[in-house]
């Protein structure tokens, strides 16, 4: 009988051009690849793919083949975020996925205390990332995030408003002084994001005021530019509820319009009606003035 799971070794040949990238994107050794690829074309009687010394192409049977096996793996992958899903509701769990820094505020606030006492079967799980995670692959069920979120799949309301400035450690503006406006920031050392936190709106914005300015300092996290602040290597932009909670860091500019946005809390439609995320929402609501100095400052 066809191993259904060998399919998967052949739809990542596919996409990925090579045994090598595959194994890589599956986990797993080369050799494990070529072995399960070459026992799917033995059992099928017929080569899917030609090896070439550039990496791996299709023959026409195997491009004929290869949507109807990406459909068994949309299928698996469905089954496996059911399945998920069905024992995070058995658990009472529910995935909250959110920036690092706020873990420390929410947790500190009794807010989520609050929320296990109303709720004892449920437990709140953090899944922390300043990356958005994407709510569609169920690797969180919840996400509380700010930025531009308006993607047309996700629901939920606001709960607050995300304001940025920038800041500079005392230390900094004793030795160097601190712009007064914006046009100024070009003259200063910047810490910002990494390359694969371009499209930050921190990013995009330095990019556009401060284009030739010094980039001295760059970081995956907002974390990251908070303790490059702090450790006066140049001046950064911090969401104002962690900066202005640094006694080590002055406000130099802002809060910067351009960089503000709205906290959303949002979830995928199904999963938002789904009795513990609905639970969950419920009680963020009626505590939004007490979640709005949190996520604010």
């Amino acid at each position: 009988m066809l191993d259904w799971n060998d399919l998967k070794y052949f739809v990542a040949v596919a996409r990925h051009g090579s045994t090598l990238a595959a194994g890589r994107a599956l986990g797993v050794d080369q050799s494990t690849v070529q072995r399960r690829l070459t026992a799917l074309e033995r059992h099928i009687g017929r080569a899917l793919v030609q090896r070439h010394t550039s990496g791996y192409r299709l023959t026409d049977f195997g491009t004929e083949m290869l949507q109807a096996a990406q459909q068994v793996e949309h299928a698996a992958v469905a089954f496996e975020q059911a399945l998920a899903e069905s024992r995070r509701n058995a658990a009472g769990v529910i995935r909250l996925t959110c920036p690092e820094p706020l873990v420390n505020r929410l947790t500190k606030s009794g807010l989520l205390d609050r929320f296990h006492a109303q709720h004892p079967t449920l437990h709140v799980e953090f899944v922390m990332s300043d990356k958005y995670i994407d709510l569609r692959t169920g690797e969180a069920d919840v996400a509380l995030r700010s930025g531009d979120t308006d993607d047309g799949v996700l629901v939920g309301r606001k709960v607050g408003d995300s304001l940025w400035a920038v800041y500079a450690s005392k230390d900094y503006v004793a030795r160097h002084g601190m712009p007064s406006s914006v046009e100024e920031l070009g003259g200063h050392p910047l810490a910002g994001f990494e390359e694969s936190m371009s499209a930050h709106r921190a990013s995009q914005w330095l990019r556009e005021v401060a284009p030739d300015a010094a980039i001295v300092a760059r970081s995956g996290s907002v974390l990251g530019l908070l303790l490059s602040a702090k450790a006066g290597v140049g001046i950064a932009p911090l969401p104002t509820a962690l900066g202005d909670s640094e006694p080590e860091l002055v406000r130099v500019l802002g809060p910067i319009a351009a960089l503000s946005r709205d906290w959303r809390l949002l979830a995928m439609p199904e999963i938002r009606k789904t009795a513990r995320v609905s639970a969950f929402f419920d009680f963020m609501v009626s505590e939004i003035e007490a979640l709005k100095p949190i996520i604010t400052g």
